[in-house]
């Protein structure tokens, strides 16, 4: 039987878009300054979504409270993809690649997440 995760540190998807936000971060502060409030304030506040929703959700006890904050960070997480896209149309991003993949790896473990969550414990918890 699998050990049981006690904290949401411990949860591959968090520590992988926390790694995703740490490198927003540093793509976003070569941007022009003229982004500063534009795309990167909205680039960086949907990548922090995406592990700050992850960790809420964790604590939460019902089924469904959890799997509402898992859906938000699905949602910031989409919306940081378009911002990538966006990002490279603009020429701030010459190559989204890397993290265009990243982002692609991060939902299809957070779809793992809500599954196994929603699975678990059938979905009127």
């Amino acid at each position: 039987m699998a050990e049981k995760i006690a904290r949401f540190e411990d949860l591959l998807v968090w520590q992988k878009a926390h790694q995703m936000v740490l490198r927003v971060y540093r793509i976003t502060g070569s941007f022009p300054a003229e982004e500063r409030f534009g795309l990167s304030s909205q680039m960086r506040r949907a990548a922090v979504s995406v592990p700050a929703n992850l960790a809420e959700g964790f604590k939460k006890r019902g089924v469904r409270d959890k799997l509402n904050f898992y859906n938000i960070a699905q949602g910031s997480l989409e919306e940081l993809r378009y911002y990538l896209i966006l990002s490279k149309d603009l020429g701030y991003m010459p190559d989204n690649r890397d993290m265009a993949e990243a982002a692609e790896e991060i939902a299809k473990m957070l779809h793992g997440l809500i599954a196994s969550v929603a699975g678990a414990k059938g979905p009127s918890s």
